[in-house]
């Protein structure tokens, strides 16, 4: 096997869901929520599954779903975007960051990451032979450093992977922060690829503001969206890429390489669902913030001292001196609630004293859960 697939451990994600099944706990681990998703857009996909085309769609996507797509970012994030030359549909997010890391990168390409990361990123990067270079950013608040910057780019930089809002640490960053990133990016002449699947995500009345948008980015920025966070559909595995006809172009030579196309029925049903009123996406916002609140206040009231979640599905927990891999082995068989080790998104393990616990669950399966914490903190 190659030796950067054949090193791997099994995912922390697989091994915590197995501890679950195993000691039937509830799981707070794995990032899907427990409902089934939108009504509507799941008929639409069923009536295009009995009485639409179910041969190969166009390898760029369906030309309803791009359109959509263009029209949904000009509504939502105020950009321009041409659905012929720059959005490509894509088999999930994975997929798509795949995609343009297999484009982008050749051996010895320097490539600057993020941690805690998404830990699809670093494997694909080696993969690619790519050379990594690590900015690590530190709770509670994760903010990006210019010294840090510094310090990871250089002239040998290719690409730099961002993942805003942040999985696992809840964090919308700051404009600011965009802002001094976007200009290393044009000082060091470096791509931009962003990982935008959780926009849609944001509390407080906080607008998300995609790093395309920010002076110099336009033309060097790749934008990866997800129809799996935006619909709570996360198995029909639906991505959007973004990006400029000269960056495109790349892309989808990758793209026609690994999965090539998409189900057309999943496509129909989201290019419908792209289109939806905005009390749908206010509607879910209001909900996950609302359970966000009800997981949050339960933990801080058995002891524990939670992070503050600004976006995503998820809380972060700081667990003081103790060992999150240990801790969380723990808590699934000792209390029967599954979380994660933040140390699993940074490399080597950097920081070991967050976990993080899901709260896309129903309020029956929070409560639940936070019975079983008793103790715990």
């Amino acid at each position: 096997m190659n030796r950067v697939f054949a090193d791997l451990t099994t995912t922390v994600f697989e091994t915590m869901s197995g501890l679950a099944r195993e000691h039937d706990a509830i799981n707070l681990g794995q990032g899907f929520p427990d409902d089934p998703g939108p009504a509507d857009v799941r008929d639409k996909a069923a009536g295009a599954l009995l009485a639409g085309d179910n041969q190969y769609p166009p390898m760029m996507g369906l030309p309803g779903l791009r359109a959509a797509v263009a029209a949904h970012y000009a509504r939502f994030q105020g950009l321009d975007l041409d659905p012929q030359t720059e959005v490509m549909v894509t088999s999930g997010a994975t997929e798509a960051l795949a995609g343009a890391i297999l484009a982008l990168i050749e051996p010895g390409d320097e490539v600057v990451l993020f941690e805690p990361m998404y830990d699809a990123y670093l494997p694909l990067v080696r993969r690619a032979g790519g050379v990594p270079r690590f900015v690590t950013l530190t709770p509670p608040h994760f903010r990006i450093e210019e010294e840090a910057l510094a310090q990871a780019f250089s002239e040998r930089t290719r690409l730099v992977i961002l993942n805003n809002p942040l999985n696992p640490g809840a964090t919308v960053f700051a404009d600011e922060d965009l802002a001094l990133l976007a200009r290393f990016c044009c000082r060091f002449d470096a791509t931009a690829l962003s990982d935008e699947v959780w926009e849609h995500l944001v509390f407080g009345g906080r607008a998300h503001r995609p790093l395309m948008a920010f002076p110099g980015m336009r033309d060097r920025t790749i934008k990866v969206g997800s129809a799996g966070k935006i619909f709570s559909l996360t198995g029909w595995k639906v991505g959007f890429v973004m990006a400029a006809p000269r960056l495109m172009a790349g892309l989808a030579r990758a793209h026609q390489f690994l999965t090539f196309t998409t189900p057309p029925n999943l496509q129909a049903a989201v290019a419908y669902g792209l289109a939806k009123e905005d009390a749908y996406f206010d509607g879910m916002r209001a909900r996950y913030a609302a359970s966000r609140d009800r997981l949050a206040g339960g933990l801080t009231r058995l002891g524990f001292t939670v992070l503050p979640s600004a976006g995503t599905y998820f809380l972060a927990v700081d667990i003081g001196t103790r060992d999150d891999a240990a801790y969380c082995e723990a808590l699934v068989r000792e209390h029967r609630v599954a979380a994660i080790p933040i140390s699993a998104f940074y490399a080597e393990g950097r920081v070991r004293n967050l976990v993080r616990f899901c709260f896309a669950k129903s309020d029956a399966t929070l409560d639940a859960a936070l019975e079983r914490l008793g103790g715990a903190g």
